[in-house]
């Protein structure tokens, strides 16, 4: 019976993303039918969070950085 595991990360952590998704199928044993994965669109971050003026000039205007994605990860798998 196929199953499926999840796994989230942010985009200036995929090394770590790739770490934990690699350990558990080398743990676990499974054997893996597909992984797919997806970025979320990226979110502009408040002026207060970027450190810097808003696209505008300022004025509580958001920011024109960026706040890092979320990664997902989706592992299609059965079972050793």
């Amino acid at each position: 019976m196929q199953q499926i595991k999840t796994f989230i990360g942010r985009e200036d952590h995929t090394s770590e993303l790739d770490d934990a998704v690699n350990t558990w199928i080398a743990e676990s044993g499974v054997k893996v039918i597909s992984i797919t994965g997806n970025i979320a669109p990226q979110s502009i971050l408040p002026t207060k969070d970027a450190g810097g003026a808003g696209a505008l000039g300022g004025g509580g205007n958001p920011s024109r950085r960026f706040a890092p994605s979320d990664l997902f990860v989706l592992v299609t798998y059965e079972k050793g």
